[in-house]
């Protein structure tokens, strides 16, 4: 099964954006993918922007593939998780792409 990490925008918006993080890992569960949604995540103990990335990047790296919300490119933690997934050969792009049947990871 491919698993799917989501990205998006999260400081300085109502809610940090969770209704869409959650309403986007429903639609892609839906679709048969397994997803690792960061708004789901436990506060780190330090509670810093670093602490959530930290957390955020090492369950991203489990993953097949980077679903991007909308605004992410203005996002400074979806930026970075977006140059990782995309130096570490991980595809990354916007959410609604992902569409019909998974694709088995071929890597």
């Amino acid at each position: 099964m491919t698993r799917i990490y989501i990205a998006g925008p999260m400081t300085g918006l109502p809610e940090f954006n969770y209704p869409a993080f959650f309403s986007e890992a429903k639609r892609l569960r839906s679709l048969g993918y397994e997803v690792e949604n960061p708004a789901a995540n436990p506060h780190p103990p330090c509670g810093s922007w670093a602490g959530y990335m930290r957390l955020a990047l090492r369950q991203m790296l489990t993953c097949d593939a980077v679903a991007l919300l909308p605004g992410w490119q203005q996002s400074r933690g979806a930026l970075l998780e977006h140059t990782v997934a995309i130096d570490l050969g991980i595809p990354a792009r916007p959410a609604a792409e992902y569409q019909g049947e998974p694709q088995p990871c071929t890597a």
